[in-house]
């Protein structure tokens, strides 16, 4: 199996990333693991998804001397004209706060009908030697009145994808990662043959 070490603090994302590439034959390293250094701490200052991704991979994989892979992900609403987007991780203020953030979305959504939104992600992966590539995986839906369910994470107790009655934190985690933007992401990794450049 090929080995990456993913540039995340976020144990939901690095679980995510576990079950999609382990049937791909990618080995998925975290933060703590046994041989791993410590992550060095990158300032998320990028404007779009892409720029924060690569920006992770780059120098994540420079630091540790490990192939990197990196996540840049959000929920881009319609009627708030793509918010919380690249700030969808801190959009309440407190990183990581995901009830804090879900609060302010359903309260910045208060008598609007219109509940479009999208999940966005890029992957981007490096080489301690530099960027290797990027891919990028959506999926359309809608955000509901209320949260629902309790698995997931972020905003999945809000956000039904097309096609279904049911929330990302309804959903079983398989299926959820069958459709899911970071699912379609790392499918796209693999397709475009990129883990196949690591060295």
């Amino acid at each position: 199996m090929k080995r990456i070490l993913a540039a995340t603090g976020n144990r939901h994302k690095l679980e995510e990333m576990r079950q999609i590439l382990k049937p791909c034959g990618v080995e998925v390293l975290g933060a703590g693991d046994p041989g791993v250094p410590a992550l060095p701490d990158v300032t998320e200052d990028g404007a779009t998804f892409e720029a924060n991704a690569v920006k992770k991979a780059v120098e994540v994989a420079a630091a540790t001397g490990f192939c990197t892979l990196a996540d840049d992900s959000g929920l881009e609403v319609v009627a708030l004209h793509g918010a919380p987007g690249v700030l969808s991780a801190r959009y309440a203020g407190e990183p990581g706060n995901d009830r804090q953030n879900v609060i302010k979305l359903l309260h910045a959504l208060q008598g609007i009908f219109d509940r479009r939104a999208q999940f966005t992600c890029v992957i981007a992966l490096a080489t301690p030697a530099g960027l290797i590539g990027t891919a990028r995986g959506e999926v359309r839906g809608r955000i509901i009145f209320e949260p629902r369910g309790t698995s997931g994470f972020g905003y999945d107790p809000v956000f039904v994808p097309d096609g279904q009655h049911r929330t990302f934190a309804e959903l079983p985690g398989a299926v959820k990662n069958s459709m899911s933007h970071r699912g379609r992401a790392l499918e796209a990794t693999v397709g475009s043959g990129l883990f196949d450049k690591l060295t």
